[in-house]
């Protein structure tokens, strides 16, 4: 519904003009049941409901559509490794600086 309501927000602002002209004006000439005036207001109205109901789209996606939450047992898993490799790395160290010590 997004992308749907996206593409023709897309459409009905390239058919506006905000100086009045563009393809709007075009369009209108040949149909005399609908003026300029009426077009340019319908055209106004459905690009205000279009940006209205994308806003509420996006919102009711962002509060539906489920997201991963984040897992800190990796990290512990990593800091834990990385500990028990800075103590080996300490325990070699100190082992190494006492033989040379003797």
């Amino acid at each position: 519904m997004i992308l749907i309501c996206a593409v023709l927000l897309i459409l009905v602002v390239l058919i506006q003009n905000s100086k009045g002209g563009g393809l709007a004006s075009n369009f209108s000439q040949g149909n005399q049941v609908m003026g300029v005036k009426k077009t340019t207001d319908f055209l106004e109205k459905a690009t205000w409901t279009l940006a209205i109901c994308l806003a509420v789209f996006c919102l009711a996606a962002s509060f539906t559509i489920p997201h991963e939450k984040k897992n800190d047992a990796p990290k512990t898993e990593q800091t834990q490794e990385a500990a028990a490799e800075d103590a080996a790395a300490e325990d070699a160290a100190n082992a190494g600086a006492e033989a040379t010590a003797e």
